[in-house]
């Protein structure tokens, strides 16, 4: 699958304005983007730690499957996102070894990136989001 490094740990909350201030005044990162995915009904908000990021996810509407998750689960970790060469094959590789795939091609996501799910059931209960940068 070519994995380079994990690209960021998605968070889902309620509320980035409330969940900024933990993060900025208590872990001393600074939030460097904040954005809206409206095809995804999400909010954004990243912070480096490192050379891996932080990704709160809060919902924009009822239907989102964030506000489903956070309904379900409440806030916490949602997923993890890898960093990979090129997602279509990783698609491509991950299901040929019989992991269910969420999305069968790769869609834009959060900060340009190209990103796919890969089904938490076929993924020992872990969401997971492969992504790259388009070139």
């Amino acid at each position: 699958m070519d994995i380079s490094h994990i690209e960021h740990l998605g968070i889902a909350v309620k509320s980035i304005e409330e969940q900024i201030p933990y993060y900025e005044q208590v872990l001393g990162v600074k939030c460097y983007n904040i954005e809206e995915v409206a095809d995804q009904k999400v909010k954004t908000a990243f912070f480096m730690v490192g050379q891996t990021k932080i990704e709160l996810l809060e919902p924009t509407s009822e239907e989102s499957t964030i506000a489903k998750f956070i309904e379900k689960r409440g806030e916490g970790i949602h997923h993890i996102a890898f960093a990979v060469k090129d997602v279509q094959s990783a698609i491509d590789e991950a299901q040929a070894k019989g992991v269910r795939a969420i999305d069968q091609a790769p869609r834009k996501g959060a900060e340009g990136l190209m990103i796919a799910f890969l089904h938490p059931k076929s993924t020992n209960g872990v969401l997971t989001e492969l992504c790259m940068k388009p070139e």
